[in-house]
């Protein structure tokens, strides 16, 4: 059977809504304890946030559903002096502290780093934030649209039509998450090495950031601004989506020969020869022009068959699904990517598990996204606290 990698590891999750979530989701599924400690009144935003409302009444938002499997649920006041107490005596027995408040917060609640790390010289703090801990922008507010318009992401998404263009999906919370859980990992095993915990700083902003390495290097190397393009890959030609029969297709001939496998697969071999055409570069000028040409054959016949024989041809290619198709894939389906996991009074769910594949470890789903507090007792009569004592924590409203 393999092992949990992160098994033995306690993390105390402060986090809300996706970025932290998203962090401590990929620790929990590498078999970390995670213990997603919530306010009491109504905890994460994100068990509000999601598009069925009877879900959302029941604190089990799909968003929320969608980041919080293998975690603990505790509920703990830190406003209050005994919320606090109980904070610190749970971070003298944890790893790792994960929080995604404004860069003052901690302190003001007199958890922060220096008197954590008093307590628990190994610990690891990570806060996550829009703009980091420091800088002229580190007190400002930040979503992810935020960042994205920041970042130049939308600058060079969209095309002469509609520019700038955000990305359908929050890109810059999740990747904030998985550059803190990347972090995490580093932390941890340097603290193999030296017996140390440490504090990390992660920002949205700088996470994002160097995904548009390559644009970002045309224009600080090469001086070349960004051109929006739609669909189309500016590093290439054909390199973007066309359409089909029945649809669309995405072909990536990025290679010369590919270019020529494009030409006989589609039957028009005179464009190999065709001056606008014959060399990368060219056709990268030439691409309006070249576009309507290939589409004219690519109508004929749906796209499955083009994408069969482009790809036999070794001309990557493939469909533009839904999302529905996406996820039901029969690839997505052979790798695992989606697991059912059963959460009581709601039903079986589908959610995303670990996606890195381990020969000796395992990232498997075991518990279901947790109930707000449902694991107060268990986890803090784990630490000393009697059935009296939280029975009176509960009458004040710390738990």
């Amino acid at each position: 059977m393999k092992r949990p990698m992160l098994r033995g590891v306690r993390v105390l999750d402060l986090t809300n809504v996706l970025s932290g979530p998203f962090a401590t989701l990929h620790l929990a599924l590498l078999g970390a304890e995670v213990i997603k400690i919530e306010n009491p009144k109504d905890g994460d935003l994100a068990r509000k946030l999601g598009i069925l409302p009877q879900l959302n009444e029941q604190l089990m938002g799909t968003s929320f559903l969608a980041q919080n499997a293998n975690k603990q649920s505790i509920t703990l006041n830190l406003k209050a002096p005994e919320g606090k107490e109980i904070f610190k005596r749970l971070a003298k027995t944890s790893d790792v502290v994960v929080e995604n408040f404004r860069p003052d917060v901690m302190d003001r609640l007199g958890v922060g780093y220096q008197t954590l790390s008093a307590l628990n010289p190994r610990l690891i703090v990570c806060a996550i934030s829009g703009f980091g801990r420091t800088g002229p922008d580190a007190f400002k507010p930040a979503y992810d649209q935020i960042i994205q318009g920041l970042s130049g992401e939308m600058d060079v998404n969209g095309d002469e039509r509609l520019h700038p263009l955000r990305a359908g999906f929050p890109v810059c919370d999740t990747v904030g998450g998985l550059n803190a859980a990347f972090a995490i990992m580093s932390a941890l095993y340097a603290r193999e090495r030296t017996g140390e915990g440490q504090f990390i700083d992660i920002a949205l902003l700088d996470s994002i950031m160097p995904l548009m390495g390559w644009v970002a290097a045309n224009l600080l190397i090469g001086g070349s601004k960004p051109v929006p393009m739609g669909n189309d890959n500016f590093t290439a030609a054909p390199s973007g989506m066309f359409r089909t029969q029945d649809g669309y297709i995405n072909i990536a001939a990025n290679k010369q020969e590919q270019w020529e496998s494009v030409c006989d697969v589609l039957g028009v071999p005179e464009l190999k020869s065709d001056p606008r055409f014959q060399k990368r570069d060219i056709r990268k000028k030439n691409r309006k022009e070249l576009t309507p040409l290939l589409e004219a054959r690519l109508v004929e016949r749906p796209t499955a068959e083009w994408a069969d024989q482009l790809n036999a041809h070794d001309v990557p290619s493939g469909a533009i699904l839904p999302l529905g198709e996406a996820l039901t894939q029969p690839q997505v389906q052979h790798r695992g990517v989606l697991q059912e996991v059963e959460v009581e009074g709601i039903g079986m769910l589908k959610l995303f598990g670990l996606t890195a594949q381990f020969e000796k470890g395992s990232g498997q789903i075991t518990t279901p996204p947790p109930r707000l507090g449902a694991h107060t007792e268990a986890v803090l009569t784990g630490i000393g606290i009697t059935a009296e004592e939280l029975k009176a924590l509960k009458a004040k409203g710390v738990v």
